[in-house]
């Protein structure tokens, strides 16, 4: 099933606004206030600071671009104000706490444009902007997030002050703006930055392993033409065996069979899962597949938005790897594949999240592609942020690949090629509205990878449905360099900065791991990981055994297997096109071939189909933020004692298997950031990074999933109730004039222990306008003077948004205030006239102080 996006005819002004004012009626009905309150004056500028892409480098540099170079489909980010990010931020906390009436109560994209959109006075203004600079708009998304527009190089160098530029890295052509674009300083308020004005892409998370064959007779599975060879030995080679994953293998490793067995069975009959992908797809590669490994019929819908981008070669297998193992753990759900082309300035994949979400189109969406923080920039990571926050609203779950650089992914996974850039985590995995999912790797020869010993995890030939797995396989990080403790133990060096410095590993001395890591470069001034001015606050539901008490969102949360090979296992792809013999997946022939493909690219799709069979057994349309219930389950009364550690085996009723053993650091250059050199004759040293333990760890998050555990146990997850108590004016009446400070404490409980976190201050609770937020002290308390009560007769509650072991809750009763207007006072101004008739008026600035007029 196909559907196509038609495109959009070239609009005049009068035509784009009689377009976009029905757009404007539909997504904005609630209260929000204008917040553009002056008038556009094209020579008082305000840098977008942060958005020129650290690659868009002198040295690079071939010049600019011809005029008339297209630039479509430009996303516009639009800002919520700081009352609307209050009451946004009360409700998703409502949305996960059972005690709400507004629990997995979901809105609608519609109903979220109207709460949480810009006011429709100045999405006009916005608009209208655009298109006087002669820009095409296509649409304002239904969520009030994003203007789609589209225009030339030339138009966005006289609107946005930014050169676009043409530059040649590592041999490659690329667009980019030359320097950080620039907007009309009334327009600050409502737009947060361009998404984007360059096409360095966005990377997908698999790592390909190679050809191999099954041969019919014996099962066995032989390389026939593997993407990279180990050391004295075959691409399979600790012992000459493989061990493919396929889907029943996946079910046995995980625990999902008793899923697929109950009555009636939960396979994610019902459900639907959206998959994003830059490529076409042959549909026959999926009903291969399937074919091949016994699961039912189950064609993929696929949905093109915008001009069809055709098959893009490794793209393709990305798209393949994912459609088919979202559907290989959910069998029975329906899969919607949406596809778009990247163009000279905005990537595929962003204007597919926001397809998903704008259209509502499924409750568990997954993105297997992946860049650092850095290089998103400031305006790219406020559209990941808030385009998942939205999905968040409306119930649905995003989930996104954590990235295979390990601890470096603003570096790329290339043979004998180091981390050079330091720490930095995937910007469209650390957004805290998503889901992160990391890799694994398994233990088949115990936990000494002694060689040439037969695996005691898999039987020496496949069943009825292409499966050899006997049971749970233990795990550790997946990790395919030179750190990987393996290669100390087969004598590379003593340790692993020596193992990585012996010549015979230099083709292991690149960056594919796992990814992980802490939040650090959301916001940045330059093009560097030392111009970042910190990353994303670590959200209330992270807490818990392991996780660091580092204020910062750390990656990833949950963790599956991903490793391409590395010790002897991979997943199983079927894609034609891979094939030298041009045929995949056939059962009925001596030998098949197959595709051998790893990363997290397998383990985040593998996990939306887990979230399919939560969906389905709760009965739920969404779980929104799942994360909520995720480092909630390990706390649950069912866990304790049990040993749940992933390299001995974890106990049957374990949810997760908690990965203690090995590491996601990488090889670094010396003299490189974060770069840990011992010996001073080396070259290469340890990107410091992050290792395996006990609990939650930023190199597999709280560990691998028991399925069964999981979904049976997702609805019992509970926080314990905290109790919140106001008194502002020290419990006097509160009559103040507007920007007058008022004492405030706020004071929270719960049984057995002391609530950690954030609290706000809410005016108007029944439409939950934020105020105020300060932190909790050590004895669950906190006293400030808050000048930020807006004016007029109003009641104020305290909301604790909780912390991932107490659940959230409000101060009762309300607190009435009354906040009248300041005195007015006649200060002289300079006044000016535009060509409309209008007044700006130019304050004088106080004595003592001075301020630049341009």
């Amino acid at each position: 099933m196909r559907s196509v996006r038609p495109a959009l005819p070239r609009l005049g002004l009068l035509s784009v606004l009689l377009l976009l004012l029905p757009l404007f009626s539909a997504a904005q009905t609630g209260p929000a206030r204008p917040r553009i309150v002056g008038p556009i004056d094209e020579t008082r500028l305000s840098v977008l600071k942060g958005n020129t892409h650290p690659l868009a480098l002198p040295g690079f540099d071939r010049g600019a671009v011809p005029a008339d170079l297209p630039m479509q489909r430009m996303l516009l980010i639009l800002k919520r104000s700081p009352e609307q990010e209050g009451a946004l931020e009360l409700l998703l906390d409502q949305q996960q706490d059972k005690a709400s009436p507004n629990y997995h109560r979901w809105l609608t994209p519609d109903e979220f444009g109207a709460t949480f959109g810009p006011a429709e006075q100045d999405l006009q203004t916005v608009a209208s902007w655009l298109a006087s600079h002669g820009f095409e708009l296509a649409r304002v998304s239904r969520g009030g997030t994003v203007i789609e527009f589209s225009g030339t190089a030339d138009q966005v160098r006289q609107a946005f002050h930014a050169e676009i530029h043409q530059f040649v890295v590592n041999g490659e052509q690329h667009w980019a703006n030359a320097s950080d674009p620039q907007i009309p300083e009334a327009l600050a308020p409502v737009v947060a930055g361009i998404n984007s004005l360059h096409n360095f892409p966005k990377e997908p998370n698999y790592q390909l392993h190679g050809e191999f064959s099954r041969w019919r007779d014996s099962g066995e599975i032989r390389s026939a033409m593997p993407e990279y060879t180990y050391p004295n030995s075959n691409a399979c080679h600790f012992n000459g065996n493989c061990y493919a994953v396929g889907p029943y293998d996946f079910a046995t490793i995980y625990n999902v069979l008793p899923l697929w067995n109950a009555n009636p069975p939960v396979d994610g009959t019902g459900q639907t899962i959206a998959i994003v992908g830059e490529s076409d797809i042959n549909i026959q590669d999926v009903r291969d597949f399937r074919t091949l490994f016994g699961l039912p019929a189950n064609d993929p819908q696929i949905i093109v938005d915008g001009p069809d981008p055709g098959i893009v070669a490794d793209l393709e297998t990305e798209a393949d790897l994912d459609v088919e193992w979202s559907g290989a753990v959910a069998k029975g759900a329906t899969i919607k594949y949406v596809a778009a082309a990247s163009t000279n300035s905005t990537s595929g994949i962003d204007l597919l999240l926001l397809y998903v979400v704008d259209n509502n189109l499924a409750p568990v969406v997954s993105e297997s592609f992946s860049n650092c923080e850095l290089f998103l920039g400031t305006a790219g990571n406020a559209f990941e942020n808030a385009v998942r926050q939205q999905a968040a609203a409306q119930g649905i779950t995003a989930i996104n690949s954590s990235g295979d650089e390990g601890s470096a992914r603003c570096d790329a996974v290339e043979s004998n090629t180091p981390a050079t850039h330091g720490l930095a985590v995937s910007g469209l995995a650390s957004s805290p509205f998503g889901v992160a999912v990391g890799g694994t790797d398994f233990l088949n020869f115990g936990p000494n990878f002694t060689s040439g010993v037969s695996s005691a995890y898999w039987f020496p030939t496949n069943d009825i449905q292409q499966a050899s797995a006997r049971g749970y396989i233990p795990e550790v990080t997946w990790n395919s360099t030179c750190t990987n403790n393996v290669f100390v133990l087969f004598g590379y060096g003593s340790n692993p900065e020596a193992s990585c410095n012996n010549p015979s590993a230099a083709n292991f001395r690149d960056v594919e791991a796992g990814g992980g890591g802490k939040s650090a470069c959301t916001v940045s001034d330059g093009a560097d990981l030392s111009s970042c001015s910190g990353g994303y606050a670590k959200p209330s539901w992270q807490s818990g055994p392991g996780v660091p008490n580092d204020g910062v969102r750390d990656i990833p949360d949950v963790s599956l297997f991903a490793s391409p090979g590395f010790t002897d296992s991979f997943y199983i792809v079927c894609e034609a096109d891979l094939i030298t013999s041009g045929t995949s997946c056939n059962p009925n022939i001596s030998s098949t071939n197959f595709v051998g493909i790893g990363g997290t690219s397998a383990a985040a799709p593998a996990f939306a189909g887990l979230m399919a069979l939560v969906n389905q057994y709760t009965g739920s349309n969404g779980q929104g933020v799942a994360n909520y219930v995720l480092y909630r389950l390990p706390l649950l009364a069912s866990q304790t004692g049990l040993n749940c550690a992933a390299s001995a085996g974890p106990a049957s009723g374990c949810i997760f298997n908690d990965v203690t053993s090995g590491t996601i650091s990488v090889p670094c250059a010396r003299y490189s950031p974060n770069c840990y050199v011992a010996n001073g004759a080396d070259n290469y040293g340890v990107l410091s990074g992050y290792d395996a333990g006990a609990g939650y760890d930023e190199a597999t998050g709280l560990g691998t999933i028991n399925a069964a555990n999981l979904v049976q146990s997702w609805n019992l997850a509970s926080f314990s109730a905290s109790v919140t108590t106001l008194t502002l004016n020290n419990g006097n009446a509160v009559n103040l004039v507007h920007g007058q400070s008022v004492p405030a404490t706020v004071t929270v409980t719960g049984n057995g222990g002391t609530p950690s976190g954030a609290v706000s201050l809410v005016a108007n609770s029944a439409s939950g306008e934020g105020v105020d937020e300060m932190t909790l002290g050590s004895n669950g308390s906190v006293s400030w003077e808050t000048n930020r009560l807006p004016g007029g007769n109003y009641s104020v509650v305290a909301h604790y948004g909780g912390d991932g072991v107490f659940g959230s809750s409000n101060s009762t009763p309300p607190v009435s205030v009354s906040v009248s207007p300041e005195t007015s006072s006649v200060k002289p101004s300079v006044f000016t006239s535009t060509q409309l008739g209008q007044f700006l008026a130019a304050c004088v600035p106080p004595r003592g102080r001075r301020r630049n007029f341009r």
